[in-house]
């Protein structure tokens, strides 16, 4: 998959679209989702171009992925969510939900989450 250069998550580092930010350092941008899944419902994006989780995978540095994890841990951190509880999301391609091709996480705390669960199709 080639990457799309307007999508939104590309405008918001470009600084085309605002965001509120909780994070940034050279590799990485945490700001809160518009579309709130929960209380607390932020999006950790690489700064680079990257379509998907297996995208980021197979094309960063070293450095960027550890970056890239290390930075989810000080968010939680920073913001007190390790002492409650959190959960980690991502989407690797259209059939599992992703909509914004653009590797990112969520982050979703600040009330009790329920069970994952989602509809089982036969596509």
């Amino acid at each position: 998959m080639t990457y799309d250069n307007n999508n939104v998550f590309a405008k918001i580092l470009r600084k085309e679209l605002s965001s509120k930010i909780v994070f940034e350092n050279e590799h990485v941008l945490c700001f809160e989702d518009i579309s709130r899944s929960a209380k607390i419902h932020w999006l950790v994006i690489p700064k680079k171009p990257y379509t998907s989780f297996d995208d980021f995978m197979s094309k960063a540095s070293e450095e960027e992925i550890a970056n890239f994890f290390k930075s989810i841990t000080q968010i939680t951190k920073e913001n007190n969510i390790d002492k409650y509880g959190y959960r980690l999301v991502t989407n690797n391609g259209a059939s599992s939900g992703q909509s914004v091709f653009h590797f990112h996480v969520h982050i979703l705390s600040g009330q009790t989450l329920g069970g994952l669960h989602g509809a089982i199709s036969e596509n």
